[in-house]
């Protein structure tokens, strides 16, 4: 069941309220005059974004049913008085639950030190190595790697890690999509660095502002906010929701990462949606959404279950291709084999733990 949010039905604060009439309402148009899509986040049918600024009133957000645009009831009402402990200022209504939740909570995603939710719906640890490149997904016409950075743990055989970056391939073209590294954080500064072709993009530092390349036109790529938050949509085959966040000394204080003033450890929270993958895909996520993936190299008696075997996943460089598992070919598969509506997954750093986190 899809759901859709009406704004009509939600008290906003004044800057959300603009932010949503700009992005969904105004349809912009490029210097052609051809209208741009509308921000692809913001007209995601499962979830919605709650932007909560300290001190702010509730706000009523409610879900209804697109496959009826005459219901009167909504399916979902929820009133959000503050995100989430974790989502800090901002985090999403999940519709088709109607909970109030943080990216990281959602399917398909990366976040804190690498945890993922596979595309079989089972959270998983990828730990890694810091400052060395692993394949997240491997398929023939797209391939995904991670950066990874980290702190080493002295109380444990491995490191702290956290993905920096994301070097992604489909066809002839490459896009990197990075933090910078950070020594003091600062949430309005926008750390983001984006690259096309190894050309610098530049993107306004407006809620809603986009980019689309001449030489890719399915390729859009949209900022949720004024700094830090963008979505990286490649049309028919995937849709990347990706925040820059820093390590807390809260979080260095629980879980002893040992921040030092030198270095936030600014790092990525990522959200995925794969709209097209064939059966043969692979990767340290792309596996799990494989018809014959069983969790073999997962540590199940772990308290999140941990993948190992990282040689396998590692890669020259962000945008290397010779992993062991490799698929990459750089053509597309046409729709023999293809997964019929891959689940969206969500990965990201885990919390106590060493390494990537993923979920759908």
């Amino acid at each position: 069941m899809a759901f859709v949010r009406r704004p009509c039905a939600v008290a906003l604060l004044a800057c959300a309220a603009a932010f949503l009439v700009a992005a969904v309402g105004a349809q912009p148009a490029d210097p052609s005059g051809k209208p741009l899509d509308p921000n692809p986040f913001l007209t995601d049918p499962d979830v919605e974004p709650v932007y909560m600024s300290p001190g702010a009133p509730p706000q009523l957000v409610s879900c209804y049913n697109r496959s009826d645009p005459a219901a009167q009831e909504p399916e979902c009402r929820i009133e959000a008085r503050q995100c989430p402990r974790g989502c800090r200022d901002l985090c999403y209504v999940h519709c088709p639950t109607c909970k109030l939740v943080c990216m990281c909570d959602l399917t398909g995603t990366e976040c804190y030190d690498p945890r993922f939710v596979g595309g079989d719906g089972n959270k998983f640890l990828f730990h890694g190595r810091r400052d060395a490149d692993f394949c997240l997904l491997s398929d023939s016409n797209l391939h995904i790697n991670a950066h990874f950075i980290g702190k080493r743990n002295v109380q444990a055989a491995r490191d702290f890690t956290w993905v920096q970056a994301l070097g992604i391939r489909f066809g002839g073209h490459r896009l990197f999509l990075g933090v910078k590294r950070t020594v003091t954080w600062n949430s309005a500064v926008d750390r983001l660095a984006i690259a096309f072709d190894g050309v610098p993009v530049e993107l306004d530092a407006a809620p809603a502002a986009s980019w689309s390349p001449a030489s890719a036109p399915a390729l859009s790529i949209f900022r949720t906010g004024a700094a830090n938050g963008v979505v990286v949509r490649l049309d028919g085959r995937f849709r990347i929701v990706a925040n820059a966040v820093p390590v807390t000394e809260e979080d260095s204080r629980v879980h002893g990462y040992g921040l030092t003033a030198d270095d936030s450890l600014a790092h990525l929270n990522v959200a995925f949606k794969f709209h097209s993958i064939t059966a043969d895909v692979h990767g340290v996520l792309g596996q799990t959404y494989r018809q014959d993936y069983v969790s073999a190299g997962v540590d199940m008696g772990a308290k999140i279950p941990v993948m190992g075997g990282a040689g396998k996943y590692q890669v020259s460089n962000i945008f290397g291709t010779d992993c062991e598992v490799a698929r990459f070919a750089g053509e597309d598969a046409g729709e023999v084999g293809l997964i019929q509506e891959p689940a969206d997954t969500m990965c990201g750093s885990g919390k106590g733990s060493a390494g990537l986190v993923c979920k759908k």
